[in-house]
């Protein structure tokens, strides 16, 4: 088997295994959002979703970037199979995330007072941020067993902490919104965290290390590298979340919780059912990228066979979506949350745009360019809360979701120009060729549901996701021998 095929091979099966673990995923997200949406309707995940964005903030100065420098770091440093070559790295990294979850969580005990002033506008949660203060320390600790895992690519592990993780802590939450409804937000939050903890910690300790103790003098001079990569992310990571948490705020001032809900309810459905596929994806994606980072021929070609199987994954599901989303919000949501459809209907379309845009965006990280990295991060965070304040003040919850579109369109468009002009990095003509066709079938898809006639309508639609099913099969035939690449996934399950 050629090189490519083989490439394209363990692209498409880290993405299965993954998929696989985040498709159930998936299915307890959507069973928690419909305990969520029955029984504390849209105020109560407008109260969720603003204090996971408030302390996603506080995680995000106060995590140092850990969670992607560290990969970065072992996946360059690992060789030849070896444990022993990334032993001491390791070590420093768990020691890292342990410091760096004890400052969150006391940094958000401190300004819990504050916090909730900004987020709520009154102090009446404060203790609501006091008691979820300790996720953040489960959350790094959780980080630094997970890295490890990743950075040394054992997705099997990886792929298993993950899902047992969700699921417990699904089960566990099921009750405490039964019994206490909104009262069980907090409970549950802590529940979740300390589920996936837990898992990250028993899987991780399947892989042996040699016993190593970390002097402070050498967590300071051997962490600095980490440690100066992940400030720069952690920079980023904070623009991202302060962006979103700002819209939030701004949506919640002129439309109340209610449409801050929607705004949460939209946004998942892009972000975590449809955009988790870029999770499933970067799993194995970004280990492999760091590795081969000082080579530009090699990271050309990695990205590009990773942008040709990002859209060609994509374009079906967002057929799918556009053809099934009335069904979808009623079943994962309840029928108060139809008015979310014209918003997610225009951000689904962005998701296109964001695979190649994403794929292309690891390059910096991958080669650890710092400068160029938060010129990026500012500048688009910068556009991305314009746009979607504009949005929002002329179009409502449609208008997000048209900002959302606008938004990776500028995106894409940018980080072309400057990985050519860097690295000298672009796409060949026949990938503009297959690109173009699956944003035709997208874009025809969209259209089509303007189309009066719900039986015309449907029935187009239906055609679209069978052509754009057939299409992509054989596309992806002519990269890889399917037939030989399934045998390979099911005897990997079968192992």
């Amino acid at each position: 088997m050629s090189d490519s095929k083989t490439s394209y091979h363990q692209i498409v099966k880290t993405t299965s295994l993954f998929g696989g673990v985040q498709f159930f995923t998936i299915i307890i997200s959507i069973i928690r959002t419909k305990l969520i949406a029955i029984f504390i309707g849209p105020a109560g995940m407008g109260i969720i979703s603003l204090l996971n964005s408030a302390i996603n903030i506080v995680g995000g100065v106060t995590s140092l970037g850990i969670e992607t420098s560290g990969i970065k770091h072992i996946s360059n440093n690992y060789k030849n199979d070896d444990l022993n070559s990334v032993s001491t790295i390791v070590a420093i990294v768990k020691k890292l995330a342990l410091l760096t979850g004890i400052l969150g969580c006391i940094a958000t005990i401190i300004f819990s007072g504050w916090l909730s002033q900004l987020t709520f506008g009154n102090s009446n949660h404060t203790f609501s941020f006091v008691f979820i203060s300790i996720t953040l320390l489960f959350r790094q600790l959780m980080i630094g067993e997970l890295v490890v895992l990743q950075g040394l690519r054992r997705m099997s592990l990886l792929a298993k902490a993950n899902f047992y993780g969700n699921l417990f802590g699904l089960l566990f939450s099921i009750p405490l919104y039964y019994y206490y409804q909104i009262d069980a937000i907090v409970p549950t939050i802590i529940v979740a965290s300390l589920s996936s903890l837990l898992f990250s910690f028993y899987y991780s300790k399947k892989i042996k290390f040699e016993k190593i103790i970390i002097s402070n003098e050498q967590l300071t001079t051997e962490g600095k590298s980490i440690i100066k990569l992940g400030i720069l992310l952690t920079l980023s990571g904070l623009l991202t979340l302060l962006s979103t948490y700002l819209i939030q705020i701004y949506v919640g001032k002129l439309g109340g919780l209610e449409q801050v809900g929607f705004y949460n309810a939209g946004f998942t459905l892009l972000n975590s059912y449809v955009g988790i596929i870029f999770t499933a994806m970067s799993t194995d994606y970004f280990p492999r990228l760091a590795s081969i980072s000082d080579e530009n021929e090699k990271v050309r070609t990695s990205v590009v066979q990773q942008s040709f199987i990002s859209i060609l994954i994509i374009t079906p599901i967002i057929i799918l979506f556009l053809t099934l989303i009335p069904l979808i919000v009623k079943i994962i949501y309840t029928p108060k949350f139809i008015s979310i459809i014209p918003m997610v209907c225009f951000g689904i379309l962005a998701m296109l745009f964001r695979a190649v845009s994403w794929s292309m965006g690891y390059i910096l990280i991958a080669k650890g360019d710092s400068k160029m990295f938060m010129k990026t991060a500012f500048g688009f965070n910068l556009i991305s809360l314009f746009l979607n304040i504009l949005g929002y003040y002329f179009y409502g919850l449609e208008g997000l979701g048209i900002s959302f579109f606008v938004f990776y369109l500028i995106h894409f468009f940018g980080l072309k120009i400057i990985t050519k002009k860097r690295y000298d990095f672009y796409f060949d003509n026949g990938f503009y060729q297959i690109y173009m066709i699956c944003i035709s079938m997208c874009i025809a898809t969209f259209l089509l549901r303007y189309i009066p006639n719900p039986i015309l309508k449907y029935s187009l639609m239906s055609v679209m996701v069978i052509l754009s099913s057939v299409f992509v099969l054989f596309q992806m035939n002519k990269k890889m021998e399917l037939k030989g690449l399934f045998n390979a996934i099911i005897k990997r399950n079968n192992d």
